[in-house]
């Protein structure tokens, strides 16, 4: 493809939507569903909020944002993320204009652009999930108009499939599918006091006698612990294998993350699903000596930054396993030495069946076969779809 070829494929389109209704992707589930339940938050230490994360809008207070990019011969990449409403106005008053006009190659230009011109009110939340969504269009597009899949464009892979753990309550389900471990929601922390200590050993204890020692156990904390708890945690863990223990510290709590890191091993420390930009994670890597950083692609700001953050950690020997993202994550951990495997997390309601992550969002989402998935060769993300039965609202 010529220099001037490439000059005729210019972006003139960016459309923002919200899934009317609500979201329509993990985020949006009824109270029954697992991922909703008593499950240990920073805010369960108020008894009115500690049984369900539907209480407090944890996971299905934002809807599903998604951006269309449309280039100068109707071609149309799309990306999505959370952020509803708020997000999806911010890509059309403010994002939409470092991008249209902008040839389909000149993605880190605008991606740098998004990011500098909302620094004064981004740099991580709804902000960064806007640009996800921007970001993960353009490489969408990208390959559509090469022709190629977007693993392709990132240097291509560098094994042949990508093999999963599990998250959710039921392990036993997930290693009998093929997975190669799980990783348990901590049901009680600090406000449950010693009882609620005693009855997460006990719970990981009984998995681990009952799937053996040759499958992954893990703990996701998410944001809930201080730091005594979890090195008593974590010191009555040891003995049954714990693999790593994810995110027990909010995200700028760097020290605290230090200072567990120091009385961890052989168990390694994990976190960076809630964490934003280059400079963070460095912080998280130097200052948290976290051995597993977790960024969610579609709230990282897409793609683009993963490519820095992947190498910085690489030089720290840290693994990069992304939390969720699903094909957008797949498309990046195959081409990554530093990504072993991969997170499928179950989103189906009581944990038992192995559902695409975004559905009914999005069409043709590869789901993990005996724990496994072998990435399509179709253009862009994979041949996956906008689901057209779902009434997208644009928003102005």
């Amino acid at each position: 493809m010529g220099n001037g070829e490439v000059e005729t494929f210019r972006i003139k389109d960016v459309r923002a939507y919200v899934v009317k209704g609500g979201g329509a992707d993990y985020h949006d589930q009824s109270t029954n569903h697992w991922i909703l339940g008593y499950i240990a938050t920073p805010i369960s230490i108020y008894p009115e909020y500690r049984a369900s994360r539907a209480s407090w809008g944890g996971l299905n207070v934002l809807g599903s944002l998604v951006v269309e990019v449309e280039d100068s011969r109707g071609e149309v990449g799309f990306g999505v993320s959370t952020g509803g409403y708020p997000a999806a106005w911010i890509v059309e008053n403010h994002l939409k204009r470092f991008v249209v006009g902008k040839y389909v190659g000149e993605i880190e230009k605008t991606w740098d652009q998004m990011f500098k011109a909302t620094i004064f009110y981004g740099r991580r939340g709804l902000v960064m999930n806007a640009i996800s969504a921007v970001d993960l269009a353009l490489w969408d597009l990208a390959g559509k108009v090469r022709g190629l899949p977007v693993y392709d464009l990132l240097g291509g892979p560098v094994r042949d499939e990508i093999v999963f753990y599990a998250t959710g309550p039921r392990p036993d389900i997930a290693k009998k599918k093929g997975f190669i471990g799980g990783k348990l929601p901590l049901k009680h922390g600090p406000a449950d006091g010693i009882e609620g200590l005693k009855e997460n050993v006990k719970i990981f204890k009984e998995w681990r006698e009952q799937l053996g020692d040759d499958f992954l156990l893990m703990y996701d904390c998410w944001m809930s612990l201080d730091l005594p708890y979890a090195m008593r945690l974590v010191n009555e863990l040891k003995p049954y294998g714990l693999y790593w223990i994810e995110e027990p510290f909010i995200p700028d709590d760097y020290w605290s993350y230090g200072a567990l890191a120091q009385i961890l091993p052989p168990t390694l420390l994990a976190s960076g699903e809630h964490e934003s930009t280059l400079h963070g994670f460095r912080m998280l890597l130097e200052v948290g000596r976290v051995n597993v950083i977790q960024p969610d692609i579609t709230w990282v700001g897409g793609i683009t930054p993963m490519i820095k953050i992947s190498a910085l950690a690489e030089a720290y020997g840290a693994y990069v396993i992304p939390h969720g993202s699903s094909v957008y994550g797949y498309h990046f951990i195959i081409t990554r030495v530093n990504s072993p495997f991969a997170e499928y997390l179950v989103v189906s309601p009581d944990a038992t069946e192995i559902i695409p992550q975004f559905s009914p969002l999005l069409l043709n989402e590869p789901v993990p076969e005996n724990g496994r998935i072998k990435l399509s060769r179709r253009p862009g993300f994979g041949g996956v779809e906008l689901n057209r039965r779902i009434e997208l609202v644009r928003v102005k």
